[in-house]
């Protein structure tokens, strides 16, 4: 059997680290005010959801900026599927940004939040008669998937006397074989349609669903629907000077160099398990940044030498987005208390932490893949400096309950009692697929912001 030597696997595998970007409002919480941060996870239970409002304002005002930069006319809608947090409303509201919404109960809550209807936009496939009609109701704008669903809508417009905002879910051409949206006929019949229900519905353009994060791609995307627009004004459609680019913005929880080594060295050895195999997809976290995509989107050249915005300004064609995960970027943490150690380095090569929670807490939705990059570690008594590699796996009695599959290279001995930070986890992490297995309680979301001239950090729960 190999020596173990300080800092060595006895498989000969030394674990990659994946350093997470840290913002300053991050950086300030957990250097200056560790103290509040453990209070709060002994008092609410681990593990326990941080969010940050200041920082996703932040993020709404850094990408209006980036889009403004390129000449395009773009309203942001807040993807509210992202993170249920209602505190990500109630900002968006005070900033006048809008709501995506997919579901009566996201729209509700985005009304309940200070959104005001017109401001929101309904997505998603078929959307059920009771959505339609609080969409008509508040004047939202719809994005219609179907013929059959623009039968539908219309209907309950026209029984309630007013007049609803539609866009049509085309099929973007690159991804023909998608379930959403409609193909070239059923799209020209739905404009006819409009046309003929021009009393009931308010045609105003096209939107898409793209799957992947090529702002390329969405920008060729994007110069379709525009196409479709002109298309539309040619057969009395003249309203039609709207293009929803969805979302699918990028963004960034480690540095680009590091995420390319990782990528050239990952191997299944890396894993608890079978976890991984070499050339596993997984979110390109150490893609663009959100304001870097957007100009790139808009920047792109659609005809020739002519970027997408420009050709959208010309024919006074106007933009919505609906970014979700890009909107979060650094806007809150995860923190799980550590509950036991089994230190199998005598053995396997490496540790097995287990913390009090499940690995449904801090989910990635990306092909069912680790949330990557590494977790911070906050030691209750201070240890000497010892590479400690280990994998982090959840309290319940399922085998693949795992919040961490790749093996960690810790830099102490990690105990029960100590902590676990998981950066950058607001976006899609905190509650895509929480549960109550075991009948435990659904992790509770503290709201923190920074106080003025060093002050304590002000904190609340969450109203969800």
């Amino acid at each position: 059997m190999p020596r173990q030597g300080r800092g060595t696997l006895l498989t000969g595998v030394r674990p990659f680290p994946l350093t997470a970007l840290r913002h300053p409002t991050v950086a300030t919480l957990l250097d200056d005010h560790r103290a509040l941060l453990g209070d709060l996870l002994d008092g609410l239970g681990s593990p326990l959801h941080v969010v940050l409002p200041e920082v996703f304002e932040e993020n709404i005002a850094r990408l209006r900026q980036a889009f403004a930069e390129t000449g395009a006319d773009v309203d942001i809608l807040f993807a509210k599927k992202a993170n249920k947090a209602g505190c990500f409303v109630s900002s968006a509201a005070a900033l006048g940004a809008g709501i995506d919404a997919a579901s009566s109960a996201e729209l509700v809550k985005a009304l309940a939040g200070g959104v005001p209807g017109h401001r929101i936009g309904v997505s998603g496939p078929e959307k059920d008669d009771a959505l339609h009609a609080l969409a008509v109701r508040h004047d939202c704008l719809v994005a219609v998937d179907s013929i059959s669903e623009l039968h539908r809508l219309a209907a309950t417009a026209r029984f309630a006397h007013r007049r609803v905002r539609v866009l049509l879910r085309a099929r973007a051409g690159s991804q023909p074989g998608s379930r959403f949206g409609m193909a070239a006929a059923e799209r020209d019949a739905a404009v006819g349609l409009c046309v003929e229900f021009a009393d009931d519905v308010n045609f105003q353009g096209f939107s898409f669903h793209l799957n992947g994060y090529s702002p390329e791609e969405r920008a060729t995307a994007a110069n379709e629907m525009i196409e479709h627009c002109l298309g539309a004004r040619r057969r009395g459609a003249l309203s039609a000077d709207l293009v929803d680019i969805g979302g699918g913005l990028p963004m960034r929880y480690v540095e680009p160099r590091l995420w390319d080594e990782f990528l050239q060295q990952n191997e299944p050895a890396h894993y608890h398990g079978t976890k991984a195999d070499k050339g596993f997809s997984c979110y390109p976290y150490g893609g663009q940044t959100p304001a870097q995509a957007a100009r790139t989107l808009m920047n792109h050249p659609v005809d020739g030498d002519e970027s997408l915005s420009a050709k959208a300004a010309r024919h006074g064609i106007r933009f919505l987005a609906e970014p979700g995960r890009s909107l979060l970027d650094q806007a809150g943490f995860t923190m799980y208390r550590v509950q036991q150690v089994d230190d199998r380095r005598g053995t396997d090569g490496y540790a097995i932490v287990t913390v009090a929670g499940n690995s449904l807490s801090l989910s990635e939705p990306w092909f069912n893949t680790d949330f990557l990059p590494d977790p911070l570690l906050i030691s209750a008594q201070p240890s000497a400096d010892e590479l400690f590699p280990a994998c982090v796996a959840g309290s319940t009695c399922l085998e693949n309950d795992m919040v961490t599959w790749r093996k960690i290279g810790f830099p102490r001995p990690v105990r029960p009692g100590d902590h676990l930070v998981y950066l950058n986890t607001a976006g899609y992490h905190m509650d895509f697929l929480e549960s109550r297995f075991h009948d435990a309680p659904l992790p509770m979301k503290a709201v923190l912001r920074l106080g003025d001239d060093g002050a304590l950090p002000r904190w609340r729960l969450d109203r969800i």
